[in-house]
């Protein structure tokens, strides 16, 4: 079956500018133009902008999904297993989210109690599984399937103060380490300040800290390219820095 951008717009829920603009940036071009000059879409087109739709719940960026989509090595079918892959993920942190829910408005109505804990389970579970999902097999293959379980313990068991505690406590690193690299050295006061923040970031996650460990994970923040992106997003060089002042910190610098 055919479709001009019109009936594709009410077909896949999308505006007819959103078509356009699709073609425009090569995303997805029409079929044909027809006599008229009509944009024509078929059924290669719809399945197309299927997976664009599917990439963009996903919350992929627009730049990425073109350079996926237009792969020639793209395999529709394995994407389609992804993406059930994916949303099965987050239907399963949307769960825990809404038995939270269920949970908090029942305390409220006074019919259940729930600890502080409970209150904020939902939450944490959500971090740990994206922390699964992102870094999980890495992590694992590195500490170990114990050490990684250890820590997902400890931050289901963490209090709401320890949460606010941690989560400050990542914001200030982010800061004294911007700063430290300003003067592009990482045995400076600062950056060796920024050494110790981390580790105490660390302790809040891991079981057992060692100097091993710490200096292990700064190196994996070096290469590993998904952990170099989040350091390096505003600076770049700040990962291999971070690890250089880890390194010196730990006293396990070659």
């Amino acid at each position: 079956m055919e479709y001009t951008v019109q009936k594709l717009s009410q077909l896949a829920g999308v505006s007819a500018r959103t078509l356009r603009y699709y073609d425009e940036i090569g995303i997805l071009k029409p079929a044909r133009i027809n006599s008229s000059g009509y944009r024509i879409y078929g059924n290669e087109e719809v399945d197309r902008l299927q997976q664009i739709l599917f990439y963009r719940e996903l919350g992929v960026h627009l730049d990425q999904i073109k350079e996926i989509v237009t792969d020639p090595s793209f395999d529709k079918a394995i994407a389609l297993r992804e993406h059930y892959e994916k949303l099965l993920e987050k239907k399963i942190q949307l769960d825990v989210l809404i038995i939270n829910v269920e949970k908090t408005i029942a305390f409220t109505e006074g019919r259940i109690e729930m600890t502080d804990q409970e209150k904020f389970q939902g939450f944490k579970q959500k971090m740990i599984d994206e922390n699964e999902k992102n870094y999980g097999k890495e992590i694992r293959e590195k500490y170990g399937h114990e050490t990684v379980e250890g820590s997902n313990e400890k931050v289901k068991n963490m209090t709401q103060e320890q949460y606010d505690e941690v989560t400050c406590l990542g914001e200030e690193l982010l800061e004294t380490l911007a700063e430290a690299f300003k003067n592009g050295d990482p045995a400076s006061e600062l950056a060796q300040k920024a050494a110790k923040m981390h580790k105490q970031w660390l302790t809040y996650f891991w079981s057992h800290y060692s100097k091993e460990a710490h200096a292990g994970i700064a190196q994996m923040y070096v290469d590993d390219k998904r952990f170099t992106a989040y350091y390096d997003e505003k600076r770049p060089g700040t990962a291999v820095f971070l690890r250089d002042a880890i390194l010196i910190y730990t006293g396990m610098s070659q």
